[in-house]
């Protein structure tokens, strides 16, 4: 793709989220069965649906900029999810496997608020109100996962401190 204007560059950022939003729709179901902790397992869980979600703004903020989001593969989500599958094939002590997990999930996390923002930013630009609003409601949902997943780790830390003196 030639990226010859902000719009181009918008619509190479929205296929590359819709792309890294796939891969993680199809990863959500491991990473949740993987853990141990059942609020992970949860947040896992509803994360998926938020997922589906992000990916149904994603199509129709494409629909409003007039192109089809798919044609593109996430080099970087498919890197991410590769270094969580490193974490669901540990061995240890359940709550450091769900420590790595939540590690991982939020570096997803924080990329995927890196990409929303800048896309949103991107629209902003461009005066596409409604694909901001949409961009914004996905960022919104993300910052919020992040911060379920640390409060999450804050809670499997002590039980895992305490097997380890045990």
């Amino acid at each position: 793709m030639k990226l010859t204007s902000i719009e181009k560059l918008l619509e190479d950022q929205l296929k590359d989220l819709y792309s890294a939003e796939n891969q993680l729709v199809k990863a959500l179901p491991r990473i949740a069965k993987a853990s141990t902790t059942e609020g992970l397992k949860e947040a896992f869980t509803s994360h998926l649906e938020e997922t589906r979600g992000q990916v149904a703004r994603l199509d129709k903020a494409a629909k409003i900029l007039g192109f089809k989001p798919t044609g593109k593969k996430c080099a970087a989500m498919e890197g991410l999810l590769e270094e969580g599958k490193e974490a669901m094939e540990a061995e240890g002590p359940d709550g450091v496997i769900d420590l790595a997990l939540i590690a991982s999930a939020q570096r997803v996390e924080h990329y995927e608020i890196s990409a929303y923002g800048s896309a949103r930013a991107l629209a902003e630009q461009v005066g596409q109100s409604e694909v901001v609003k949409l961009l914004q409601e996905s960022l919104e949902e993300e910052s919020a996962a992040d911060e379920k997943l640390a409060g999450i780790a804050q809670m499997v830390m002590p039980t895992v401190e305490a097997e380890a003196v045990t």
